[in-house]
């Protein structure tokens, strides 16, 4: 059982990505390379603000990034997202990174490795705010 299971942790929000790390992703200590995990965040995120936003969204920022713990070559990454906030052309998606180590212990549950809010905002062809549509 892991530490985030004996405390009854669980991954919050819409399973919206899923990958392996590979080696090619790690840096120099032989983790994965932080920047590889903030993008697959990214990619989830767009995912979730472009079906939200109903077209085109990009990142304007990233609040409060925190690594918790390394991921490894080999671990199921899964990135979790929950809509947290929505303005007039924007919204914030607070997004989690939860790792499954099955290759290197199968009894071995998911466990939190990094989350953070990121903010999108509506664009249109010109790249240009747009106003969100209400629902």
């Amino acid at each position: 059982m892991t530490m985030d299971e004996a405390q009854g942790l669980q991954p919050k929000g819409h399973l919206l990505l899923r990958t392996v790390a590979m080696p090619a992703d790690t840096n120099p200590n032989g983790d994965i390379f932080g920047g590889w995990i903030m993008a697959q965040m990214d990619i989830s995120g767009g995912i979730m603000a472009k079906e939200l936003a109903q077209g085109r969204v990009a990142t304007i920022a990233v609040n409060a990034m925190k690594f918790i713990r390394p991921v490894k070559v080999g671990d199921v990454v899964a990135c979790y997202g929950t809509l947290v906030r929505t303005g007039t052309t924007s919204l914030t998606i607070h997004l989690q990174t939860w790792v499954k180590p099955a290759w290197r212990d199968p009894d071995c549950g998911l466990f939190q490795v990094t989350e953070a809010d990121f903010v999108y905002v509506a664009i249109d062809e010109q790249g240009k705010k747009r106003p969100l549509e209400k629902h």
